[in-house]
């Protein structure tokens, strides 16, 4: 039995789902220590310790005594160590880091703003629930666009995927019907296929059906 590489930290949401995919594409041998965030555990001293943003997921690289935080920082340094899912010439390598910022700016931020005000805290705030849907909608819009001319974000299958498919799982939450948007449609159930990102998706929630 090979040695463990890495500790993940980490609870079953889009951005934990991120890193356990991308450690699952690799093949690298990694334990997983859970942060229940339902009950705070993320807030406590020992793990801020390691998170100063009190967030998961938290990377520890063990053979580099390395602690990484932000889920996009993490993607590209595995990325970049194992020389997989990140292009090396400079035109691909920059298309594909600007649509993982994408991502994290825009995808991550405003889905997780619906899934809040629609999901968790329906007819708290009508203003908020409509910016957000909108939104939403806006971003799979630029999805579906992106998608009608190539089979994945950024060219070939890469951290942008990665990034951004667990996020596009909880399209039930979002009141997002992705018929309405064929290439996105397309794309996810296309990536939904692969075996790491099944098994990836299932850490932590080993009887949550992928949607």
């Amino acid at each position: 039995m090979s040695s463990v590489n890495y500790e993940l930290y980490t609870w079953p949401t889009p951005n934990g789902r991120k890193v356990s995919i991308m450690l699952e594409e690799l093949g690298v041998s990694y334990q997983v220590i859970p942060i229940d965030i339902t009950s705070g555990k993320q807030n406590e001293k020992a793990f801020k310790e390691i998170s100063p943003n009190g967030k998961i997921p938290i990377l520890k690289d063990l053979k580099e005594n390395l602690y990484l935080m932000e889920s996009g920082v993490i993607l590209h340094y595995l990325a970049r160590k194992y020389d997989q899912f990140l292009p090396s010439d400079n035109k691909s390598y920059y298309e594909v880091m600007q649509w993982l910022f994408f991502q994290v700016g825009h995808v991550g931020p405003m889905l997780g703003q619906n899934h809040h005000f629609n999901f968790y805290n329906k007819d708290v705030s009508p203003y908020a629930e409509q910016r957000y849907i909108t939104e939403t909608y806006r971003l799979y819009e630029v999805l579906d666009s992106r998608l009608s001319t190539r089979t994945y974000i950024a060219g070939d299958y890469s951290i942008a995927d990665i990034a951004t498919w667990p996020w596009v799982s909880r399209f039930p939450r979002q009141s997002v019907e992705l018929e309405r948007y064929p290439h996105v449609l397309r794309w996810y159930q296309s990536i939904t296929e692969r075996d790491a990102v099944q098994r990836g998706f299932k850490v932590l929630a080993e009887n949550e059906v992928i949607p």
